[in-house]
Protein backbone atom coordinates (compact mmCIF):
# COMPACT_ATOMS: atom_id res chain seq x y z
CA UNK A 1 0.00 0.00 0.00
CA UNK A 2 0.71 3.72 -0.63
CA UNK A 3 0.29 7.02 -0.88
CA UNK A 4 -0.41 8.19 -5.10
CA UNK A 5 -0.35 11.38 -6.27
CA UNK A 6 -3.01 13.76 -6.53
CA UNK A 7 -3.96 14.83 -10.14
CA UNK A 8 -4.77 18.16 -10.31
CA UNK A 9 -7.48 20.30 -12.22
CA UNK A 10 -6.08 21.82 -15.30
CA UNK A 11 -4.21 17.24 -15.57
CA UNK A 12 -5.93 16.03 -18.99
CA UNK A 13 -6.36 12.66 -17.17
CA UNK A 14 -9.61 14.13 -15.06
CA UNK A 15 -11.16 15.38 -18.54
CA UNK A 16 -11.49 11.54 -19.76
CA UNK A 17 -13.66 9.30 -19.16
CA UNK A 18 -12.40 6.25 -17.51
CA UNK A 19 -12.74 2.54 -18.42
CA UNK A 20 -14.51 -0.25 -17.07
CA UNK A 21 -12.57 -2.67 -15.09
CA UNK A 22 -12.67 -5.94 -17.22
CA UNK A 23 -11.48 -8.68 -14.21
CA UNK A 24 -10.31 -7.26 -10.32
CA UNK A 25 -7.07 -8.69 -10.67
CA UNK A 26 -4.41 -7.63 -8.21
CA UNK A 27 -3.68 -4.84 -9.52
CA UNK A 28 -7.18 -3.15 -9.18
CA UNK A 29 -7.27 -4.48 -5.04
CA UNK A 30 -3.54 -2.47 -4.78
CA UNK A 31 -5.28 0.45 -6.14
CA UNK A 32 -7.84 0.29 -4.30
CA UNK A 33 -5.67 0.01 -1.27
CA UNK A 34 -3.56 2.98 -2.24
CA UNK A 35 -6.37 5.00 -2.88
CA UNK A 36 -7.23 4.29 0.75
CA UNK A 37 -4.13 5.58 1.84
CA UNK A 38 -4.38 8.46 -0.26
CA UNK A 39 -7.60 9.81 0.32
CA UNK A 40 -6.94 9.50 4.53
CA UNK A 41 -4.14 11.50 3.87
CA UNK A 42 -5.56 14.26 2.50
CA UNK A 43 -8.34 13.65 4.75
CA UNK A 44 -11.17 13.52 1.95
CA UNK A 45 -14.52 11.68 1.73
CA UNK A 46 -14.52 10.43 -1.62
CA UNK A 47 -11.34 9.68 -4.42
CA UNK A 48 -12.03 8.41 -7.76
CA UNK A 49 -9.12 6.66 -10.04
CA UNK A 50 -8.71 9.13 -12.32
CA UNK A 51 -7.89 11.54 -9.81
CA UNK A 52 -4.73 9.57 -9.16
CA UNK A 53 -4.13 9.17 -12.76
CA UNK A 54 -5.70 5.60 -13.18
CA UNK A 55 -8.07 5.81 -15.99
CA UNK A 56 -10.56 2.78 -14.44
CA UNK A 57 -14.17 2.97 -13.11
CA UNK A 58 -12.89 2.58 -9.50
CA UNK A 59 -14.04 4.84 -7.10
CA UNK A 60 -13.94 5.09 -3.16
CA UNK A 61 -16.02 7.04 -0.45
CA UNK A 62 -15.88 6.95 3.60
CA UNK A 63 -18.81 8.61 5.01
CA UNK A 64 -19.50 8.11 8.97
CA UNK A 65 -16.56 5.90 9.31
CA UNK A 66 -18.44 3.97 6.51
CA UNK A 67 -16.42 2.42 3.54
CA UNK A 68 -17.75 1.97 -0.02
CA UNK A 69 -15.50 0.60 -2.54
CA UNK A 70 -17.48 0.67 -6.15
CA UNK A 71 -16.06 -0.92 -9.15
CA UNK A 72 -17.96 -0.26 -12.57
CA UNK A 73 -20.89 1.88 -10.55
CA UNK A 74 -23.58 2.96 -12.23
CA UNK A 75 -26.67 5.38 -11.02
CA UNK A 76 -29.04 2.92 -11.15
CA UNK A 77 -31.75 5.14 -10.09
CA UNK A 78 -32.19 8.99 -9.09
CA UNK A 79 -35.15 11.16 -7.27
CA UNK A 80 -35.58 13.99 -6.67
CA UNK A 81 -32.93 17.64 -5.68
CA UNK A 82 -31.26 19.21 -3.16
CA UNK A 83 -28.19 21.80 -3.39
CA UNK A 84 -24.98 21.04 -1.21
CA UNK A 85 -21.80 23.46 -1.18
CA UNK A 86 -18.95 20.73 -2.65
CA UNK A 87 -15.18 20.94 -2.83
CA UNK A 88 -12.28 18.74 -4.43
CA UNK A 89 -9.17 17.15 -3.78
CA UNK A 90 -8.41 17.71 -7.00
CA UNK A 91 -9.26 21.44 -7.02
CA UNK A 92 -8.17 22.64 -3.63
CA UNK A 93 -9.13 26.00 -2.15
CA UNK A 94 -12.31 26.22 -3.61
CA UNK A 95 -16.14 25.22 -2.97
CA UNK A 96 -19.16 25.85 -5.08
CA UNK A 97 -22.78 24.74 -4.62
CA UNK A 98 -24.30 21.76 -6.82
CA UNK A 99 -27.68 20.76 -6.99
CA UNK A 100 -27.31 17.15 -7.30
CA UNK A 101 -30.12 14.29 -7.02
CA UNK A 102 -31.96 13.81 -3.34
CA UNK A 103 -32.23 10.13 -3.26
CA UNK A 104 -30.01 7.39 -6.04
CA UNK A 105 -29.33 3.75 -5.99
CA UNK A 106 -25.78 3.09 -7.26
CA UNK A 107 -25.33 -0.66 -8.52
CA UNK A 108 -21.33 -1.78 -8.99
CA UNK A 109 -19.03 -4.26 -7.59
CA UNK A 110 -17.01 -4.32 -4.46
CA UNK A 111 -13.17 -5.49 -4.69
CA UNK A 112 -14.50 -9.60 -3.88
CA UNK A 113 -16.72 -9.12 -7.51
CA UNK A 114 -19.88 -9.17 -5.70
CA UNK A 115 -22.31 -6.86 -7.01
CA UNK A 116 -23.64 -4.49 -4.39
CA UNK A 117 -26.43 -2.17 -4.29
CA UNK A 118 -26.05 1.36 -2.33
CA UNK A 119 -29.27 3.72 -1.44
CA UNK A 120 -28.20 6.91 -0.63
CA UNK A 121 -29.46 10.75 0.13
CA UNK A 122 -28.70 14.01 0.61
CA UNK A 123 -25.18 14.04 1.87
CA UNK A 124 -24.03 10.49 0.58
CA UNK A 125 -25.91 10.45 -2.81
CA UNK A 126 -23.84 13.79 -3.18
CA UNK A 127 -20.53 12.53 -2.31
CA UNK A 128 -21.23 9.06 -5.10
CA UNK A 129 -22.80 11.43 -7.74
CA UNK A 130 -19.09 13.50 -7.59
CA UNK A 131 -17.17 9.98 -7.28
CA UNK A 132 -19.34 8.62 -10.59
CA UNK A 133 -19.23 12.30 -12.32
CA UNK A 134 -14.91 11.84 -11.91
CA UNK A 135 -15.38 8.25 -13.81
CA UNK A 136 -16.84 10.53 -16.64
CA UNK A 137 -14.43 13.40 -16.89
CA UNK A 138 -16.48 15.54 -14.98
CA UNK A 139 -15.90 17.63 -12.17
CA UNK A 140 -18.20 19.76 -9.96
CA UNK A 141 -16.80 22.71 -11.30
CA UNK A 142 -18.74 22.08 -14.67
CA UNK A 143 -22.11 21.77 -12.14
CA UNK A 144 -21.37 24.48 -9.79
CA UNK A 145 -23.82 27.43 -9.94
CA UNK A 146 -20.89 29.36 -8.47
CA UNK A 147 -17.27 28.59 -7.30
CA UNK A 148 -15.25 30.39 -4.46
CA UNK A 149 -12.49 30.06 -2.39
CA UNK A 150 -13.06 28.44 1.26
CA UNK A 151 -11.21 28.91 4.56
CA UNK A 152 -9.85 25.08 5.53
CA UNK A 153 -12.00 25.32 8.28
CA UNK A 154 -15.06 25.45 6.53
CA UNK A 155 -16.83 21.97 6.53
CA UNK A 156 -17.72 20.93 2.88
CA UNK A 157 -19.11 17.53 1.56
CA UNK A 158 -15.31 17.26 -0.14
CA UNK A 159 -13.59 14.12 -1.65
Amino acid sequence: MGLRQLRLNGDDILRKKANPVKEISASTIALLDDMWDTLHDKNGVGLAAPQVGVLRRVAIVEVDEVRYELINPVIADQDGEWESDEACLSVPGYCGDVVRPLRITVEAMNRDGDSIIVEAEEYLASVFCHEIDHLDGVLYLDKALNVRPYEADVDLDSD
